[in-house]
């Protein structure tokens, strides 16, 4: 009989039980140990050989011979690659594996084959496996039932922060950096004090990852998010020193560089940038690195400002990489995103249930001695009866009955005298028994309390993590910068030139050198833009320079903060990097509106527009310190958009155009001030199914004129006079006839005669021309032709090019 399933719900059970394998069993730690089943494996099997750190080293092919064929059901190469990085001091801030022989190097290099090194735990190693004998920890069978194995080891160590952890499972990663043995200490010992202590207050004592490569860290608010959240991330730094030479001449030494850059690759990079100019001044490279640390020098030609070098190094190399925190640990066989007081809480919840495990073990073999030594003390103190009665009987299980029957011992008592030796007769060793009891009283009390009093436990588990702070703790390698613009601003080496920010509706941003789009005649068709994906069109066209801020708001009001430079540059035909890459969007958000700032003064406000005709007057300087995380910037009723936001003052006219070709002129001081999450009052009252595209803020003296630029290309100057000023929340006038030939109003902007306008359509077309080629006619009026569209084509967004943007 043939029995029918479904094949999607097979797959489906597959690939989760596939999934939970690669999570549980291979790719992401346990949070108590801090170790992978690999590293476990492995420890265990060293254990298992006496391979410790006081015995002499053993070949690294017998301890993986013995992982893979006693626990790890893997190839050798990954348990031989997981044990080379136990050993790289390059790899670990504390090493858990002793190595002797070639095991790789920070350049690349791989480690010798398994035949040729050697390998034994190291001191701290020891600590992970103490008292693993006493029925600390469970254990389950291995791969083929055969033996068993520890589900987690007993260690004193908080490994997972110590050496931190690095892994990719099905559908998530962990990214854990190392940290400072003595400083997890001390934020340990501060949560025994404390139970309650924040997150900020164990930063004081924690502060920041502790790299074996050293270098620096910026401890600002990623590092923050990171030991929040369990994400975030850090700038790290290479550490380098500028040294004169002889004549005036001068050298930049790298002394040490981020952690997991490979320093071969970090030279060759350097050379590279060098032979293409990208980084002038450089004479001559060379590596002189050995085994006392890491040496590149770099003579500088004379008149070069070293300075500049060093930024260029910062900003073109890896010599200045980031960081990503993503705080991902097996919790109870779950894997779970955990903070920095949770990683040392679970840490501790593990300390307490082995010492709790370990002191019933210890009660129960103290308890068995105790009732041995006190069947010999019997026997001591009737020694000859005991020796005739051994005498007399036929044979020792005789013996042991009638010891049993005259002196009401129990069994194991009876066999304890029938063992011991004669020696035990002499007065010296019956003083030791004596001494032996008065201890496993005494000994058995002790036990008693740290089972019956949490203050006792907790003192065992702080002796013994200050033991293992006075034995392993070091002295700290990566120094925490706090202030993360100390140092010269890298916005020094980039020119402050007008650009081009452009925003797909699905996401795609890039940054395009404005002089890109030269200037061409009005109605002609334009030249190549952005290679959008099918269904996107670009929704957002900004011309700023490199130096100012973007302020980028989103469908929910949430504003998020960049500068210009920091979005990728791309060619003008180019798609452009996702936002999700420079900004931790949420699911179904995206950036409706982009705009850009070069500073926030308390005597400007931003003025929110919504698609239902909604305007809010908010001061800029609420939202002059933005998080990574953006902020709440409006309120928004659920059937409303944000459509723009604009930079404003108190005295400010603003005039609204919608899709259907009206507008609605009024000053912004009939709208009061509100703060950042107010949701705002009604601009203009929109006719049925018409829409607020554009937000103009009119100017008699430098922008006299509204430029209205329709879907299909068309376009019209009108002067501002024509549009009287209204009370706030009414229907407005005419702005533009619109017809099934121009179609709905794009949008509507203040414009000079001497500006340009950049126009871009549905094709992908960009077509930049002077505005005083657009004709100036009154308000109720279609325009002429700007743009000559492609068969099925719109305009999609317009921007002006001020005379002077900078």
């Amino acid at each position: 009989m043939i029995d029918s399933i479904s094949i999607e719900k097979e797959i489906r059970k597959s690939y989760l039980e596939y999934s939970l394998s690669v999570i549980i069993g291979r790719a992401i730690p346990d949070v108590r140990d801090g170790l992978k089943p690999v590293h476990r494996r492995i420890l265990y099997a060293m254990y298992d050989l006496g391979n410790s750190w006081n015995r002499p080293h053993k070949k690294s092919a017998r301890v993986v011979g013995d992982v893979i064929g006693k626990y790890h059901p893997h190839g050798d190469s990954a348990v031989y690659d997981a044990l080379v990085r136990m050993a790289q001091n390059f790899s670990m801030r504390d090493l858990l594996v002793d190595g002797q022989g070639n095991f790789g190097s920070i350049d690349g290099d791989a480690a010798a084959a398994m035949r040729y090194t050697e390998v034994r735990m190291t001191k701290l190693t020891s600590e992970f496996l103490s008292d693993i004998e006493k029925e600390t920890v469970d254990y389950r069978p291995n791969y083929d039932n055969t033996l068993h194995e520890p589900v987690v080891l007993p260690t004193k160590v908080p490994n997972l922060l110590l050496n931190g952890s690095a892994g990719i499972a099905v559908g998530m990663a962990t990214n854990i950096p190392p940290h400072n043995l003595g400083e997890l200490v001390d934020g340990l010992l501060l949560l025994l004090d404390n139970p309650q202590a924040t997150v900020g207050e164990l930063m004081q004592l924690i502060k920041g990852p502790d790299f074996p490569t050293g270098a620096s860290v910026f401890a600002g608010e990623g590092l923050r998010d990171a030991y929040n959240t369990g994400r975030g991330s850090v700038r790290v730094r290479g550490e380098v020193e500028i040294v004169e030479r002889k004549k005036g001449f001068e050298s930049i030494i790298i002394k040490e560089i981020p952690y997991a850059v490979n320093k071969a690759s970090l030279v060759e990079k350097i050379a590279q940038l060098v032979n293409d100019r990208k980084i002038e001044g450089i004479s001559d490279l060379r590596d002189e690195s050995d085994r006392k640390g890491i040496r590149v020098v770099i003579d500088l030609k004379k008149g070069t400002i070293p300075d500049i070098v060093v930024n260029s190094l910062y900003k073109y190399t890896q010599l200045e990489t980031s960081f990503g925190f993503n705080m991902l640990a097996v919790v109870n066989n779950r894997p779970q995103l955990l903070n920095l007081r949770q990683i040392l809480e679970y840490f501790l919840e593990h300390r307490r249930e082995v010492i709790l495990r370990r002191t019933r073990y210890d009660l129960r073999k103290a308890e068995e001695r105790l009732h041995i030594v006190e069947g010999l003390k019997i026997a001591i103190d009737n020694i000859d009866e005991v020796i005739e009665l051994i005498r007399a009987a036929p044979d020792p299980a005789t013996a042991k009955a009638k010891l049993m029957d005259r002196f009401g011992l129990s069994e194991v008592q009876s066999q304890a005298i029938l063992d011991m030796r004669l020696q035990r007769l002499t007065g010296l060793e019956r003083d030791k028994l004596e001494e032996e009891y008065a201890e496993l009283i005494k000994r058995i009390e002790y036990l008693n309390s740290i089972l019956r009093s949490e203050e006792v436990l907790v003192g065992v588990i702080r002796n013994e993590l200050e033991e293992i702070k006075n034995s392993y703790a070091t002295t700290r390698r990566t120094r925490i910068l706090q202030d993360e613009a100390c140092g010269i601003d890298i916005e020094d080496l980039i020119a402050d030139e007008d650009v081009v920010i452009t925003l797909s509706r699905r996401g795609y941003i890039k940054r395009t050198p404005l002089d890109t789009y030269q200037q061409q005649r009005r109605g002609g068709k334009g030249i190549a833009g952005v290679a959008t994906s099918d269904g996107d069109i670009i929704q957002n066209f900004l011309v700023t320079t490199n130096h100012q801020y973007l302020l980028l708001f989103t469908n929910r009001g949430r504003m998020y903060q960049l500068k210009a430079h920091q979005v990728p540059e791309g060619s003008r035909t180019a798609k452009g990097a996702h936002i999700a890459n420079l900004l931790p969007l949420e699911k179904d958000e995206w950036a409706a509106t982009i705009l850009s700032i070069r500073e926030f003064s308390e005597d400007r406000f931003f003025l929110f527009v919504t698609r239902q005709g909604v305007v809010k007057r908010t001061s800029a300087d609420q939202y002059s310190r933005c998080r990574r995380t953006g902020l709440i910037a409006v309120g928004l009723r659920e059937d409303d958009e944000l459509i723009t936001v604009r930079n404003v003052i108190s005295s400010d006219e603003v005039i609204l155009a919608t899709a259907k070709g009206m507008s609605i002129h009024f000053s912004l001081k009939d709208v009061r001030p509100m703060g950042r999450s107010s949701m705002g009052v009604k601009g203009i009252a929109l006719g049925k199914n018409d829409e607020v595209v554009s937000a103009v803020i009119p100017n008699e003296e430098t922008r006299p004129q509204i430029l209205t630029i329709s879907e299909k290309g068309f376009g019209k100057r009108s002067a501002l006079d024509l549009y009287r000023l209204q009370s706030r929340g009414g229907k407005g006038i005419i702005n533009m006839k619109t017809t099934s030939k121009t179609g709905s109003v794009l949008g509507a902007t203040a414009v000079h005669e001497e500006d340009e306008i950049v126009l871009l359509t549905s094709t992908n077309k960009i077509i930049r021309t002077s505005v005083k080629d657009i004709s100036l006619v009154g308000r109720a009026t279609q325009g002429v032709r700007v743009v000559r569209l492609d068969n099925g084509g719109t305009a999609v967004a317009f921007d002006i090019v001020q005379e002077n943007t900078i």
